[in-house]
C-alpha cells in the first residue's frame, strides 16, 4: 500500500500549493486538448477508413499524371466490366436539386450513383429496399429515392410508412424505396448525403443527359480491391485497361493513366496538401506539449529546489532517495492525469461541436471527427507520458545532492548546477513558443495577402444571383430566353453598374478544356498545346466581375451565332499558345471538336481553381455563340449589399415567382475556397497564444525564482551604489539573454516549419519583412509581460530591511 501513501501525500502536497496545481494542471489540459483535437481531425478525415463494410480494401481510381479524381460514365463500365482486381466499381456525383416532399420545394444536396452502388458499398437498408443495377432500362428509367436516415428523421418523422410515397425532385416525381442506414451518409467523410438517386435518371436529376459523352468526366469512381491483389497488381490491370482505352478511344483517353487514392477526400489532389497540413498542425501541437512539459519541469525543479531542506531533512532522517523520487513522480503523474482528463473533456466537446458545424449552408457538411478510442488512448498515452517526462527533471538534483550541506548551507547551496538545467529547459520553451508565433503569423499575413490579392476579379461591390434552370423544369430555347429577360431586368435597377451571366465563376467552377494551335491538325488530347479553363459569358460579364482587360477588344451582343467564333483569353493563355499577348491578338486556335477561334482581347490572370495554383490558361467565349444554361448573374453596384439582394431577387421573381434563386455576396460566395486560409489561421493563431502564454509563465517563473535567490545579493548592490540599469542586468540579465538566443532559434526553425502552409494560405511565406518584425515584437512583449513583476521585484530591494534579516 505504499504507491497509496505517496499518492495521500502528493495529494496534501498539491492542496498546500494550489496555485502551483492549478498552474500546473490548465497548462497541461491545454496541451494535452491541443494534441487530441488535432489527432481528431486527422482520424476522423483521414486515418478512420469510411463507415462501410470492408472499407479497407475500398480505393479511389484516380485518373492521369496529376491523379485527376473525375471520371466520366463510359469509361466507368468499361473499366467496371474489363478489370480482373476489383471485386465491383461505382460511380457516384453530387447534385444539387429541387426538393419537394409536400411543403414546398427547397434546394438540396445528395449523391447520384449508378445502379450498383449499394451493392457494391455492402451495405443493407435500415428500411425499404435499395435501388440496384437491374432497375436501369434506358435514360430516366428508374424514378426511385432512397433518404439517408438523418433526413428521413429530421423530415419525416421516423414515419415507416413513408416508403411508396411520391415526392418532386425538379418537379418530377421519383418514389421513396427506402431508408439507408443511420451509420451510412455516403462515401465522402466530409458530405452527409440527403438522399441518393439513380444516375440514369441524369436528365431529371442534372437538367441534361451526358452519361454517353465520353469527354463528360464530373464523377467520383470507387472499388474495392480483391482479396489477395496488390495495390500494385490493381494499378497495373486499371492500367492495361486504360492502354485498351486509349487505342479504342484516342481523342478522349490517349495516354490515359490511372492510380489509386483514400476514398473520400476528392484524390490525391486534396488529400496531399491537406495531409501535410495536419501533420503540421499535430506537429505544432506536439511542440505545444513539449513546451508545456519544459514549463512543468522548469517549476517542478524550482519547487524541487524550494523543498530541498525538507527533501535533506527526510533524506537525513533515513528515507531513500528511491522512495523520494517515487514521491515526486507520483505529485507528477497526478497533475498529468487530472490535467489530461480536463484537456479530454475540453477537446472531446470542441470535436463534438466540429463534428454537427455547417458552415456552407444547405451544403450538409459532415465531419466524422467525434472522438472514438483512439482519440482517447492518445490522449491517456500523452498524459502518462508527460507526467514522467517533466517529472523527471528534478531526478539528478535529488540525486546528487548532500543533505548535510543543504542543512548546514541552507537551500541555495546548489543553485549553480540546478539552475543550468532550467536554463537548457526554458531555452526550449522559447524557441518552441517563436516556432508556433512565426507559423501563426505566417498564417496570418497569407489570409490578408488572400482577401487582398487580385484574383483577376474584384469580390468587393459584386453579388451573385444563383439560378438553377433544370430546377424550375425550363429546358432549350427558355432558358435563353429567361436569360434576357432577367439580365434586363437586373440592369434597370438603380445602382446597378454592370450585370452579366455566366456558366462558372472563378474559384468555385470551371471546366477546363484542351485547344490546340491553329495548324494542328490530329485534335486528340495528347497533342494539345494546353487544357484551359473554360468560361461561357454574356457581353457585359468582365465588367461585372471587375476583370481588367489588358488588350483587344470586350464581347458585345453581335458576337452571336451567326458571327465568327471568338474569344478573350487570358496573359497566360496567350503566352503558352501564342508566345505573347501581341502574337496572340487577331491569331486563331483551335477547340477540341476542331472549331475556329480568333483571340478579339486579352484579359488579366486570375485564380481559377485554388489561391495557391500557379498560373493557368484560362478563355472567356461568347454565350451566344455557345448557348449555355449559365446558372449565374454577376451584379456590380455599390449599393447597400442588403437593399440590393431584395431588389434583385423582387425583380426575376416578378418574371417567374417560382423560380428557385440564391443571392449572396462574392465574398460568401468565396467562403469555400477560403475556408482553409481561415480555419488554418485560427488554429495557428491558437497554438501561437497557447506558446505565447507557456513562455510567458515559463519566463516568469525563471525570472521570479532567480530574484528571489538572489535577493540579498541584489540588496548588497543597491547598497554599495549600483543604478536601477545594473540591478536589472543583474537579476533578468541572464532570462533575456535566453529569450533572445530562443527566438533567434525558433524563428529559424519557424522558417521551415511554415512552408507546409504554401499548401492552404496563398502567399504564405515566413520571410515577408512584417512577418519578421511581428514575430520579434511578439517576443519581445513575451519577455516584458513575463518579467514585468520580477522586475518591479528586483527594484524595491530594500538593502537594509535584507541586512537587518542576515
Amino acid at each position: 500500500m505504499s504507491w497509496f501513501q505517496d499518492l495521500r501525500y502528493a495529494a496534501r502536497q498539491l492542496r498546500k500549493s494550489s496555485g502551483f496545481a492549478i498552474i500546473a494542471v490548465i497548462t497541461l489540459a491545454m496541451a494535452i486538448g491541443a494534441n487530441a483535437v488535432v489527432f481528431g481531425v486527422m482520424n476522423g478525415l483521414i486515418l478512420r477508413p469510411l463507415d462501410v463494410p470492408n472499407a479497407k480494401s475500398l480505393y479511389e481510381i484516380q485518373r492521369g499524371s496529376r491523379n485527376d479524381f473525375n471520371q466520366s460514365y463510359l469509361d466507368f463500365l468499361d473499366l467496371r466490366d474489363r478489370n480482373r482486381t476489383f471485386d465491383d466499381m461505382a460511380l457516384y456525383g453530387i447534385p444539387q436539386v429541387s426538393l419537394d416532399t409536400g411543403s414546398g420545394p427547397s434546394a438540396v444536396y445528395g449523391m447520384e450513383t449508378s445502379g450498383n452502388y449499394f451493392d457494391a458499398m455492402r451495405v443493407q437498408p435500415y428500411l425499404g429496399r435499395f435501388f440496384h443495377s437491374s432497375d436501369e432500362h434506358g435514360p430516366n428509367s428508374a424514378p426511385y429515392i432512397v433518404l439517408s436516415y438523418a433526413y428521413w428523421h429530421s423530415h419525416f418523422h421516423d414515419d415507416r410508412s413513408v416508403l411508396g410515397r411520391t415526392v418532386r425532385v425538379n418537379r418530377h416525381p421519383f418514389t421513396i424505396i427506402g431508408v439507408a442506414p443511420a451509420g451510412f451518409r455516403g462515401t465522402l467523410v466530409f458530405f452527409s448525403s440527403n438522399f441518393f438517386l439513380p444516375l440514369i435518371d441524369q436528365e431529371q436529376i442534372d437538367g441534361g443527359f451526358d452519361l454517353n459523352d465520353r469527354a463528360n468526366r464530373e464523377f467520383f469512381l470507387i472499388g474495392h480491391v480483391r482479396p489477395g491483389a496488390s495495390l500494385a497488381q490493381a494499378v497495373a490491370d486499371l492500367n492495361s485497361v486504360g492502354l485498351w482505352l486509349g487505342k479504342t478511344y484516342p481523342k478522349e483517353n490517349a495516354g490515359v493513366t490511372f492510380s489509386l487514392g483514400n476514398p473520400g477526400l476528392f484524390g490525391d489532389q486534396f488529400n496531399r496538401p491537406f495531409k501535410e497540413f495536419l501533420a503540421g498542425l499535430l506537429l505544432l501541437a506536439g511542440l505545444i506539449l513539449l513546451a508545456a512539459c519544459a514549463n512543468l519541469g522548469s517549476l517542478f525543479a524550482a519547487r524541487a529546489a524550494d523543498r530541498s531542506r525538507e527533501i535533506a531533512l527526510r533524506l537525513a532522517l533515513g528515507s531513500s532517495r528511491r522512495r523520494i523520487l517515487r514521491g515526486l513522480f507520483t505529485e507528477a503523474v497526478l497533475i498529468s492525469i487530472i490535467g489530461g482528463i480536463v484537456g479530454l473533456w475540453a477537446s472531446s466537446g470542441l470535436l463534438r461541436w466540429l463534428a454537427d458545424w455547417q458552415p456552407f449552408g444547405n451544403f450538409t457538411l459532415h465531419t466524422h471527427v467525434n472522438p472514438d478510442a483512439s482519440v482517447y488512448v492518445l490522449a491517456l498515452l500523452l498524459t502518462l507520458l508527460s507526467g514522467f517526462l517533466f517529472g523527471a527533471v528534478p531526478v539528478r538534483q535529488v540525486l546528487q545532492s548532500n543533505p548535510y550541506e543543504v542543512v548546514k548551507s541552507g537551500p541555495t547551496g546548489v543553485v549553480g548546477r540546478r539552475f543550468a538545467a532550467r536554463e537548457i529547459l526554458l531555452a526550449v520553451q522559447i524557441a518552441i513558443c517563436a516556432v508556433l508565433v512565426t507559423s501563426s503569423l505566417v498564417a496570418v499575413r497569407g489570409l490578408v495577402n488572400a482577401l487582398h490579392y487580385k484574383f483577376g476579379f474584384d469580390p468587393n461591390h459584386s453579388m451573385l444571383a444563383q439560378i438553377d434552370w433544370h430546377m424550375a423544369g425550363y429546358t432549350g430555347d427558355r432558358v435563353s430566353l429567361m436569360q434576357k429577360n432577367m439580365l434586363d431586368a437586373v440592369k434597370t435597377i438603380p445602382g446597378v453598374e454592370a450585370a452579366g451571366l455566366t456558366d462558372g465563376l472563378p474559384l468555385d467552377y470551371g471546366i477546363d478544356a484542351d485547344v490546340f494551335t491553329e495548324k494542328t491538325t490530329d485534335l486528340r488530347t495528347s497533342n494539345a498545346a494546353a487544357s484551359a479553363t473554360m468560361y461561357h459569358v454574356s457581353p457585359e460579364y468582365l465588367q461585372a466581375e471587375g476583370t481588367t482587360l489588358l488588350a483587344g477588344r470586350n464581347l458585345t451582343p453581335h458576337d452571336d451565332k451567326n458571327s465568327p467564333r471568338v474569344a478573350i483569353v487570358n496573359r497566360e493563355f496567350a503566352h503558352r499558345i501564342f508566345g505573347s499577348e501581341q502574337k496572340a491578338l487577331g491569331s486563331y486556335y483551335k477547340t477540341s471538336d476542331g472549331t475556329r477561334v480568333q483571340v478579339v482581347g486579352i484579359a488579366v490572370d486570375g485564380k481559377y481553381n485554388t489561391l495557391t495554383e500557379d498560373p493557368h490558361p484560362a478563355m472567356f467565349l461568347p454565350i451566344l455563340q455557345w448557348p449555355s444554361g449559365a446558372p449565374w448573374i454577376v451584379i456590380r453596384s455599390s449599393r447597400d449589399p442588403q437593399q440590393l439582394g431584395s431588389a434583385i431577387r423582387n425583380a426575376l421573381q416578378q418574371i417567374d415567382p417560382g423560380l428557385p434563386v440564391s443571392i449572396e455576396s462574392r465574398y460568401d460566395e468565396m467562403a469555400t475556397v477560403l475556408f482553409g486560409p481561415k480555419m488554418a489561421t485560427i488554429s495557428l493563431g491558437v497554438l501561437g497564444v497557447m506558446g505565447a502564454m507557456l513562455s510567458i509563465t515559463g519566463i516568469f517563473g525563471m525570472a521570479a525564482y532567480s530574484v528571489s535567490k538572489r535577493l540579498r545579493e541584489l540588496g548588497i548592490r543597491v547598497a554599495l551604489g549600483a543604478q536601477r540599469k545594473e540591478v536589472l542586468q543583474a537579476a533578468l540579465g541572464r532570462a533575456f539573454r535566453l529569450l533572445a538566443i530562443g527566438s533567434a532559434a525558433g524563428l529559424v526553425l519557424g522558417l521551415l516549419a511554415t512552408r507546409v502552409l504554401a499548401y492552404v494560405v496563398y502567399e504564405a511565406t515566413p520571410r515577408d519583412p512584417l512577418v519578421l518584425a511581428g514575430v520579434v515584437l511578439a517576443m519581445a512583449l513575451v519577455g516584458l509581460i513575463a518579467a514585468w513583476i520580477p522586475a518591479q521585484r528586483a527594484l524595491s530591494v530594500d538593502p537594509a530591511i535584507l541586512l537587518r534579516a542576515e
